[in-house]
């Protein structure tokens, strides 16, 4: 594919890819700030997609947006309840036998889905699919309880995701994904210094 075939199928975008896009980008610029907010524009975003990717056919990603739509709100309720004097959330580092645990849970959780999908629909790239599918919900989990190395394992996502919506032809969505890698990069970073701060403070 060149350059102007990318340009024209980016344009060429449905107002309701454009307005999941903007949705999400406002969503994780405001993860990022911890603020609350956040989860409202999620909500619009996962909405919007959990439709898109039935569309195209990426059901692990439909199940995974609509299981997101209950995420929203039950990251609302924790987030509000656990912001400091500036209304922001408290990040929390987490034990490494807690992230080893939740790795072994997505590595043997995608073997499980991708094979169903593989054997049973007619799934696009079913086990990058369901990759992308296990490993966000337990990087939601872990963003949900405020854990610091959340970010980390949504940097992966990002590049996996990258590589199938871009196969699929989603453009505005595999450049969405881009931004959301580097904006991943920047959340890890600005989480570990929050958290930094917060330890030396205690201290």
């Amino acid at each position: 594919m060149n350059l102007t075939e990318w340009l024209q199928g980016f344009a060429g975008a449905s107002p309701l890819e454009w307005t999941a896009t903007i949705a999400g980008f406002l969503c994780v610029y405001l993860l990022i700030k911890r603020s609350v907010w956040s989860f409202f524009f999620g909500l619009i975003q996962v909405s919007i997609y959990a439709w898109i990717f039935y569309e195209v056919k990426l059901y692990s990603d439909m199940i995974l947006h609509v299981l997101y739509i209950g995420f929203q709100f039950y990251g609302w309720f924790i987030w509000r309840r656990a912001q400091d004097e500036h209304n922001q959330v408290v990040v929390i580092r987490g034990s490494n036998q807690q992230y080893a645990l939740w790795a072994g849970v997505v590595v043997i959780s995608t073997s499980i889905v991708g094979t169903i999908m593989a054997k049973n629909t007619d799934a696009s790239f079913p086990y990058p699919d369901a990759f992308t599918t296990c490993a966000s919900l337990v990087a939601q989990w872990l963003l949900s309880h405020k854990r610091l190395f959340n970010w980390l394992l949504w940097i992966v996502v990002d590049v996996v995701a990258i590589t199938i919506y871009w196969q699929k032809q989603l453009y505005p969505t595999s450049a969405l994904y881009l931004c959301f890698l580097v904006m991943a990069m920047i959340g890890q970073v600005q989480w570990y210094r929050s958290w930094r701060d917060s330890s030396k403070a205690v201290h």
